[in-house]
């Protein structure tokens, strides 16, 4: 089923060189990489050398200069072959992206042409142990001296952790409340700054998930992004972009797992007739599809409303991040059903998807503050 009708020529060519990529380089090695726990670096860079690393980031910033609508269709297509993979990317596009909207001229030339390449990978880190949904109550101080300023604190699931070489951090400069909280760019050879283990995950086994820790850690007065007290905004700004992205993600990773139960239904046969001829299969694939249909076309208008600028594009992010990752997640469930027994055994792949998507719904603001976030907008309009 083609929903390319309404794109413009150029996203419908960038999309079939994510296509390609996906289908070339990501899905043969992907059940791999998640069983050994691999995270692939080197084929990341090869999609960095496609410009899959800094999308939106600026032309003249050495960046793509692309649309937030390109950016959740290679996302979509990359999905198809890993979402988990797709999902790293996303969170590497939107700090290369924080860099290039707040950093200085020198702070864009120091880092964002190793970011471009991902020569050096980049991690974002907002979330702590004791501060989830509610992340204006972090609790990570960034102490400001002659020097620069030293952090102490601890960040939770940060993907990527341990082995990003760049820390977009979220830490308190000032009182209590959103604007009391800065960005600083933390190297990860900054003295004081320390891992833990890789977490043992449902999903997500192709990117390592790590908690970090700040002891007296260091970094120099120029890695502050933007000024003092921005922090909680560019947070929030990054993560309208960062839902639609992982929105993105869980339509390509369900958009594989329904193509998988298409086939399966053709070939597998059950009291005499292919399993795809029963009406009672054909239903559920068809709701399968619309519902995906729909969720894209959602997804696509809330990217249309922040590349717009529109004043309702966080609201509609919200929405998008909601309703696509929950049908992700369903469609997939939907997909191992129908394989039956073999829906559930790691070669067929399908089991994978729905473990690397049922994630989707808790991070980038869980799908219950996405829908807060929504109420305060249908509540303020009256």
């Amino acid at each position: 089923m083609d929903s390319a009708f309404d794109l413009p020529e150029d996203t419908r060519a960038l999309r079939e060189v994510a296509q390609d990529f996906a289908r070339d380089v990501l899905a043969p090695k992907a059940l791999d990489w998640d069983a050994e726990r691999h995270f692939p670096v080197e084929e990341m860079r090869q999609a960095a050398a496609l410009g899959m690393a800094a999308l939106y980031v600026r032309e003249e910033s050495g960046g793509a200069g692309l649309t937030r609508l390109d950016a959740a269709v290679v996302f979509e297509a990359l999905a198809t072959g890993c979402p988990t993979t797709s999902a790293f990317l996303s969170i590497h596009n939107m700090v290369a992206w924080m860099i290039d909207r707040w950093g200085s001229e020198a702070q864009r030339a120091e880092h964002l042409p190793s970011l471009v390449t991902m020569e050096r990978l980049a991690s974002y880190c907002l979330t702590e142990p004791g501060s989830g949904s509610d992340a204006a109550a972090l609790r990570t101080r960034a102490a400001r001296d002659n020097e620069g300023y030293v952090l102490n604190g601890s960040k939770a699931f940060i993907s990527g952790a341990g082995s990003s070489d760049l820390y977009l951090t979220m830490a308190r400069t000032g009182g209590e409340g959103p604007d009391g909280v800065s960005a600083l760019l933390v190297p990860k050879e900054t003295p004081g700054l320390s891992f833990g283990a890789n977490e043992k995950k449902m999903g997500w086994n192709a990117q390592p998930t790590r908690t970090m820790a700040f002891q007296d850690a260091r970094v120099r007065a120029e890695a502050l992004l933007g000024e003092e007290g921005q922090g909680f905004r560019m947070a929030m700004a990054g993560l309208d972009g960062g839902r639609l992205n992982i929105a993105a993600c869980s339509l390509g990773g369900a958009q594989r797992a329904l193509d998988i139960a298409l086939d399966y239904t053709r070939e597998r046969r059950a009291f005499g007739k292919a399993v795809s001829d029963f009406q009672a299969t054909q239903f559920r694939l068809a709701d399968m599809a619309t519902e995906l249909e729909a969720a894209r076309s959602l997804l696509w208008r809330a990217c249309s409303k922040l590349d717009g600028k529109a004043p309702d594009a966080g609201p509609f992010c919200a929405m998008a991040k909601r309703f696509a990752t929950d049908t992700g997640h369903r469609v997939a469930d939907e997909a191992l059903q129908l394989l039956g027994g073999y829906g559930y055994l790691h070669d067929y792949g399908v089991e994978k998807l729905v473990r690397d998507l049922r994630v989707h719904r808790i991070l980038e603001g869980t799908n219950e503050i996405m829908r807060v976030i929504v109420a305060r907008h249908l509540l303020g309009r009256r």
